[in-house]
């Protein structure tokens, strides 16, 4: 140990938690040592556990005691001790009198590790109907769905003549996708990251129908098995999107369009599958089912119920049969919504099938904050979509809103657990908001509104009308590019949705999902997308190294990554000006020095950036 340093050392383990040997030694010169104590913070509450004097040696005093955390994403700790009679407090730096800082306590997981494969990969995320076809053949026709002739045919979303939404298909399937490992592999993917693909009656997905069976528009069970396996192949892992907040309307549980032979709840309210959906009592005494936000094709399923826990998640239910086919995590979509309990029961079906299988979460909002346990109980997910850090990314470029930039980052470092830094979904768009080219084209978002992405004007005739032209679109992509740059060396997954290193463009929802122009691929982004890519695979000790936030100006973002095993200065250029900044010492010789805009160690041309990595 090193001078005022300790050590916390894990001995055994089991499901509900850990043993622990903390020692510590602490300096003669602090005075008359007595009464030390090991403080752990859980629920806002100091629990202190005692350590016991061990020797006096080379002018230190040695302190030890053995202690049982239970099982947690994050406990945060610190010591305190008498110095003559003051009370002294040590945290991970340094010791300190009457004074103790939050964020400078130590944190400390217990029994929760995310898997090595995820911290700091490279993630691709595909809206499969719109990614690729795979098979000459269209689909057969399935009533109340619309098929576009081919993939270069237009997109144009919204209701059909019935006034059905999102029925419009473009036959994007598992084979096409299985057929493009190769140039998703190119730009460095470590994970594919699929939109659900079980059956359901849009193109999205989100309105589940069979969650047994591929949708017949996608493949069948067999083609995501073949997919899986092709793709470990080439040393890339596949997560599946999933749905269990609610399913569809017209779905085998449901059946309220008696597409299904099976007794939905809309045939026998009693039937098996009516104790899948929450219910409540009306005026008129008569029995109604909930519904998400208040759409009525989307039934919202009960947490609670014993039959759907079992179905989901229990023996031989829909987990196990996904991850026999060959996934290896899942991302829950509107997490917030699943009770602790259901969450904790998703993590032991996963880590049943794969321990090292992963689960994110889609949380909007800082999710130690939220009075759950996602992460905090360390028995629900491992990460989450990071949209606090994008949003705040995006603000800073647009904006030069360095406040919230620095807010945000800080917040994450004091709050997260380290694994879960390490595997935070840094997305470049996602298919809930207008494509990054659209952000960052010109100031149609609102800048005061909750999200940097929400347009001024959600009108879906609006987006379909809407166009940039070519100055627009050039100015965009060089924002793009250094706000890029910035994000692959920020820590965390780096996820890229389908087609945004192809040049897409798609302002606000549904337009934002066009079909990848695979005959017209912005060569330009695409070649800047895998250079990034190469960084990181160049850089392996980026996956877990720390971040250290340097500089946060109007005009440029520079920071630090550091491990034992490498230490990377990042610098990016948010302004079409040069800007000169001052590098530490420690960086004159780097061993590796990537830029972007010819920038250079104390230069960064116009959106610019630069990168200097130490060994």
């Amino acid at each position: 140990m090193k001078e005022q340093d300790y050590t916390i050392k894990k001995i055994d383990s089991n499901e509900y938690g850990a043993n622990y040997k903390i020692d510590i030694r602490i300096p003669m010169s602090a005075g008359w040592i007595d009464d030390v104590y090991f403080y752990t913070v859980k629920d806002g509450k100091d629990i202190e556990h005692k350590l016991k004097h061990i020797k006096n040696e080379d002018g230190y005093v040695y302190f030890s005691s053995d202690i049982f955390l239970e099982t947690c994403g994050v406990y945060r700790y610190f010591f305190k001790f008498k110095a003559n009679g003051y009370d002294r407090y040590i945290d991970r730096d340094s010791y300190c009198s009457n004074y103790l800082s939050n964020n400078k306590l130590g944190k400390l997981s217990v029994n929760f590790e995310t898997p090595e494969w995820a911290k700091g990969a490279l993630m691709y995320h595909i809206f499969v109907d719109r990614f690729n076809r795979g098979s000459n053949l269209p689909p057969e026709y399935m009533p109340r769905r619309n098929l576009y002739k081919s993939f270069d045919s237009k997109l144009n979303p919204g209701p059909d003549v019935d006034g059905i939404w999102n029925n419009d298909f473009y036959g994007g399937d598992l084979e096409g996708i299985t057929k493009k490992l190769d140039y998703i592999k190119s730009l460095g993917t470590d994970i594919i990251y699929l939109s659900p693909i079980v059956e359901s009656q849009s193109n999205h997905r989100y309105d589940t129908g069979d969650y047994e069976n591929v949708d017949p528009y996608c493949g069948t069970n067999d083609d995501l098995k073949h997919l899986c396996d092709k793709a470990h192949e080439l040393g890339m892992k596949i997560v599946l999107d999933s749905v269990f907040n609610h399913t569809g309307n017209d779905s085998k549980y449901y059946n309220e369009l008696g597409t299904y032979n099976s007794e939905g709840v809309c045939q026998n309210i009693d039937s098996y599958y009516g104790s899948f959906y929450k219910k409540h009592y009306g005026k008129d005494g008569r029995v109604y089912f909930d519904h998400w936000w208040g759409m009525t094709n989307l039934p919202v399923c009960d947490g609670s119920s014993y039959n759907w826990q079992q179905y989901i998640y229990g023996e031989g239910g829909v987990i196990d049969k996904w991850f026999k086919l060959g996934i290896d995590g899942l991302r829950l979509d509107v997490a917030d919504e699943l009770s602790d309990t259901f969450i904790e029961g998703i993590r032991k079906a996963v880590h049943r099938n794969k321990k090292d299988g992963l689960i994110l979460g889609e949380v909007w909002k800082n999710p130690m904050r939220m009075g759950r346990g996602y992460i905090l109980s360390g028995k629900g997910m491992d990460s989450v979509m990071d949209y606090s850090l994008i949003d705040a990314l995006i603000r800073y470029y647009k904006y030069a809103d360095t406040y919230k930039l620095g807010y945000i980052i800080q917040d994450i470092l004091n709050e997260y657990p380290k694994d879960t830094i390490d595997t935070l979904m840094n997305f470049t768009s996602t298919h809930d908001i207008s494509r990054a080219l659209n952000i960052f084209a010109n100031y149609d978002f609102n800048e005061y509104g909750e999200w940097a992405w929400k347009p001024y004007n959600e009108s879906l005739q609006y987006a379909k009308d809407y166009r940039l032209n070519a100055v627009e679109v050039d100015r965009a992509k060089e924002i793009y590019k250094s706000y890029t740059f910035g994000l692959d060396f920020l820590p965390g997954i780096f996820s890229i949705f389908y087609g945004d290193e192809a040049g897409v463009l798609g302002y606000g929802n549904l337009m934002n999902r066009q079909p990848f122009p695979w005959d017209n691929i912005d060569t330009g982004l695409l070649k800047h997308f895998r250079t990034l890519g190469k960084y990181r695979k160049e850089n392996e000790f980026l996956k877990d190294a720390d971040l250290n936030v340097v500089d946060i100006t109007k005009d440029y973002f520079m920071f630090e990554r550091t491990s034992n095993n490498g230490e990377a200065l990042v610098a990016v250029n948010r302004t079409p000006d040069n800007q000169n900044i001052f590098i530490p010492g420690k960086y004159d010789s780097p061993d590796k020095i990537y830029s972007l805009n010819n920038s250079r160690k104390t230069k960064l041309n116009g959106y610019g950036a630069v990168a200097l990595i130490r060994k």
